[in-house]
């Protein structure tokens, strides 16, 4: 089965520059190489779910610009269909400015531009690709209105909400009731949970506020799965880090595909975990997302 995911997010071209370390306040350091490479939280997940052959379709904004015209081809040329994805006359395409240490460790400011200008009526043009999807996935590098509207189109429509909460903001209780599946990490978990920073506190406080499954990413740690009352830890594969940036954006992605095509919440998230371990060995963002090949070669020869 080819499953069928809508991404609602962001787009932004990344401005990646590499130094020794991340300066201090005040510092100025000389780094090294500095690329551009295609991003944004939502087409990093749109297209690492294509990438892993679902049909994918994309919900968001870009400026009528340069940075915008090579977002949509990017994203176009992995398959994603990009008919929802307006172009903003008024705002600029967003920027990811990304600073990567030696340890392949990154800082990220991002300049939102035409991604917090999607809307409610942005969702609601698409409401027919909610008919029969499989699941809506979403971040939150765009306004809250429009993430909580695609919710709604989801369960009317019985299609099985993800959520990344990244970057991390407080949500309202009445979102967190409605989401299958929440997937922070740490910083972020304990940002949704008022600043609760022990691990089990802080699920529980969640799940007190409404929140069913949650899927907590732990880095080199792997993940925590809590649903139905048991707490899963799903170890991570052993690679070399050359860049982080995406790698939560890769474990989205194929969570939320391998859910989709059926396969159990605790092998969705080693799928989550190869994913991911696979983005951190390559440099950039949409460059380091892994294919399908490439997730069931490292299932298969590394034991965890």
């Amino acid at each position: 089965m080819t499953p069928t995911i809508i991404v609602v997010g962001s787009l932004n071209m990344d401005l990646v520059v590499r130094a020794p370390r991340h300066p201090q306040p005040g510092e100025t350091l000389i780094g090294s190489d500095f690329q551009t490479f295609p991003g944004g939280k939502g087409a990093n997940q749109a297209v690492a779910a294509a990438r892993l052959g679902a049909r994918v379709c994309m919900i968001g904004r870009v400026g009528v610009d340069t940075f915008g015209d090579v977002l949509l081809a990017a994203a176009q040329q992995d398959g994603v269909d990009t008919t929802f994805v307006q172009r903003d006359p008024t705002a600029a395409t967003g920027v990811a400015l990304i600073t990567l240490d030696a340890q392949g460790q990154n800082t990220i400011v991002v300049a939102p531009g035409a991604n917090m200008q999607v809307s409610e009526e942005d969702v609601t043009q698409a409401a027919a690709v909610f008919v029969g999807a499989d699941a809506l996935l979403m971040p939150l590098e765009c306004p809250l209105g429009a993430v909580m509207a695609a919710t709604r189109l989801a369960r009317a429509h019985g299609v099985r909400v993800i959520l990344n909460p990244a970057p991390a903001r407080p949500l309202p209780d009445e979102l967190l009731a409605q989401i299958d599946y929440l997937l922070p990490n740490q910083p972020e978990l304990q940002t949704l949970a008022d600043g609760e920073s022990e691990l089990t506190a802080a699920i529980t406080r969640l799940q007190r506020r409404g929140a069913r499954n949650i899927v907590v990413t732990l880095g080199e740690q792997g993940a925590m799965l809590v649903r139905d009352g048991q707490t899963i830890h799903v170890p991570s594969f052993r690679v070399p880090v050359v860049d982080t940036v995406a790698a939560g954006d890769a474990f989205a992605a194929a969570f939320c595909v391998a859910l989709a095509e059926g396969k159990d919440p605790p092998e969705a998230v080693r799928w989550g975990n190869a994913a991911g371990a696979l983005a951190v060995t390559r440099a950039g963002a949409q460059p380091s997302l892994p294919g399908r090949s490439e997730i069931a070669r490292l299932l298969e020869v590394q034991t965890v």
